[in-house]
């Protein structure tokens, strides 16, 4: 899917970066707590169309990141 295809690619730029500072790679303590809340919210399904939209994007993100710290590790 072409979709995948890009997160693959930006995963593949992030892991060029300094591999110290991709590891360092995390949300603030702000946008993991609005995470933290709304997995929370969304396991008593009580998200709304514009809460689950959120939620939806910092999974990509986080997953994005981890694609990117596994081939920065992958790479030392």
């Amino acid at each position: 899917m072409l979709v995948y295809n890009a997160y693959d690619q930006i995963a593949e730029l992030i892991a060029e970066l300094n591999p110290a500072k991709v590891m360092a790679l995390k949300a603030n303590k702000e946008l993991q707590n609005r995470f933290e809340n709304l997995v929370e919210k969304s396991k008593e399904s009580n998200l709304n169309l514009q809460e689950k939209d959120e939620l939806d994007h910092y999974v990509v993100l986080e997953r994005l990141i981890r694609l990117a710290k596994i081939r920065s590790h992958e790479r030392r």
